[in-house]
């Protein structure tokens, strides 16, 4: 590696705490870091890894940690020049994670090489993961469901692909089904989060819903809700719950661990969508949440499943 190749793998410009260290991370020292990472974050897909076997956590928050760090490069850096700089960084290092393991300096990397020699999860599912976040810079506005599709299908189904390979199933079939629930579960998250998107610039409200109900952007802005935007949110949390539930026939197919974990990440959509319907489909007037009671009751539910799956083994 030449002088401006390490400078550029440093990070220069990215987040201090992603900045690449000047020594080489033991394994132990490199998985203690992700673990760290994926543990002081608060989405499903770390507290998912407590109900898997402990033989393959290592890898999930080694994904974990190369998701974490690219979504923040391209979301925590204001500059997007910069923010694509340092994604296309990222990329270089995971090419060389795969080519050149021995090269490899970053905590990420270093945890992820195991992964990949053991697992070995196709290259192009983490590249796919960096074309959503460099679309994230140029891309603020979607014209229609297909636009969406398209989108989480760089943005949300390569995650549940690699969760399904590093557990063992790499049949496309599975990742088909892990699909459509990591597609419903993105768009969820988009229709919980009009309000917080619009003040970031951001619009993932199809615009041909917009038209066909009569929807325009100064609603969104002055948070004016009524019978048309109603009646666009209603159609799509029904189009939404429908892939969930189609999608969610996958927990029929993989082993009981699996299958936990595959709910909890399901339930944990239709709580988000059920929310939405309570609110009677007013995301104007605030995000709607998951109360702490159900969040409770969804992981009650997933540790009961896990001691009933380890009693039938």
């Amino acid at each position: 590696m030449n002088d401006t190749t390490a400078m550029q793998h440093a990070l220069l410009g990215a987040p201090l705490e992603y900045l690449t260290p000047l020594e080489r991370p033991t394994l132990a020292e490199a998985r203690a870091w992700c673990r760290e990472l994926a543990t002081s974050h608060y989405e499903n897909f770390h507290v998912a890894t407590f109900f898997l076997p402990a033989k393959v956590r290592p890898h999930f928050e080694s994904i974990y940690a190369y998701c974490r760090v690219a979504d923040d490069l391209g979301d925590e850096v204001e500059d997007r020049e910069v923010a694509t700089r340092l994604l296309n960084t990222w990329g270089a290092m995971l090419e060389e994670c795969y080519d050149a393991p021995e090269r490899s300096m970053h905590p990420v990397f270093v945890a992820l090489r195991e992964t990949i020699r053991e697992c070995d999860p196709p290259r192009q599912l983490f590249l796919d993961l960096l074309h959503a976040f460099r679309m994230d810079q140029y891309k603020t506005e979607y014209e229609s469901w297909a636009e969406l599709l398209e989108y989480s299908h760089y943005s949300a189904n390569p995650v549940g692909r690699l969760v399904l390979w590093v557990c063992g199933y790499t049949d496309e079939a599975r990742a088909l089904m892990s699909d459509k629930v990591c597609t419903a579960l993105q768009l969820a998250n988009f229709w919980q989060d009009v309000v917080e998107d619009k003040e970031r610039g951001r619009r993932y409200l199809p615009a041909e819903s917009m038209v066909r109900f009569g929807v325009d952007e100064g609603q969104i802005e002055g948070r004016v809700f009524t019978p048309e935007f109603r009646g666009m949110m209603q159609e799509l949390v029904v189009r939404t719950r429908a892939m969930l539930l189609e999608g969610g026939e996958i927990s029929q197919h993989v082993d009981k661990e699996l299958k936990v974990v595959l709910d909890l990440f399901r339930k944990g959509g239709e709580a988000i969508l059920n929310g939405i319907t309570r609110q009677d489909f007013d995301v104007l007037r605030g995000r709607p949440v998951v109360s702490k009671t159900r969040k409770a009751g969804l992981l009650i539910e997933a540790l009961v499943g896990k001691l009933s799956a380890g009693m039938a083994s």
